[in-house]
């Protein structure tokens, strides 16, 4: 570039050493942006790190930090961006296991009753075939301790049958049959805050 030419274009060999630099360094720095940040910063700037890491073929950076975003959103009480970003990952890699468990725990908090039942099978579905039904029937137990949808209480228990878990089957239809649990909730907003614990009861091991 010229004398003249960068005089009359201050910019542009600014922005030439922004393009050259890395996605990796780029995902790097935005992560560091996002350390010690109020959460829906945090949230969103490592979202757009999921983004980058994503565009640049780098799936699995890309799906740790979308999940990192999904806890922080969370964390912020900010179910729907939660939800938001946790179906970008299901998009990016159908076979998520905690993903499709976060998921249904978001929609039953937030009382998305026919989603929160279509996400549950797909969760049993995905639970199954990765060889995971204990670990599945532990959480959807959980999911039906807390709710007094019984339509989404009727699939749990056909989910329970499914999975092998016969005798909490047969407690899940009771408590259908009851119009909950002894410790579901009535108070939507005590349900939703349940629910947001459940979703982010998370194993170390990403999936």
């Amino acid at each position: 570039m010229s004398l003249l030419s960068r005089w009359l274009h201050p910019d542009a060999n600014s922005r030439g050493k922004k393009n050259s630099v890395g996605w990796e360094q780029q995902v790097s720095d935005l992560e560091a942006k996002a350390e010690g940040a109020p959460l829906a910063f945090k949230a969103t700037t490592l979202n757009r790190a999921g983004d980058l890491s994503h565009r640049s073929g780098s799936r699995e950076r890309a799906l740790d930090l979308y999940g990192r975003a999904v806890d922080t959103f969370l964390q912020d009480g900010q179910p729907d961006a939660a939800r938001g970003i946790a179906k970008k990952i299901i998009r990016m890699h159908p076979e998520a296991v905690r993903t499709h468990c976060t998921l249904t725990w978001i929609d039953l908090g937030l009382q998305h009753g026919h989603s929160a039942v279509e996400h549950l099978r797909d969760y049993v579905r995905a639970a199954q075939k990765a060889g995971r039904d204990e670990a599945a029937a532990d959480q959807i137990l959980l999911m039906a301790s807390v709710t007094r949808d019984t339509d989404f209480l009727g699939v749990a228990a056909e989910s329970l049958s499914d999975l092998g878990t016969e005798y909490d089957a047969d407690r899940v239809r009771r408590w259908a049959e009851a119009g909950g649990s002894p410790e579901s909730f009535e108070d939507p907003l005590e349900l939703g805050e349940a629910c947001t614990r459940g979703a982010m009861r998370r194993k170390p091991k990403a999936d």
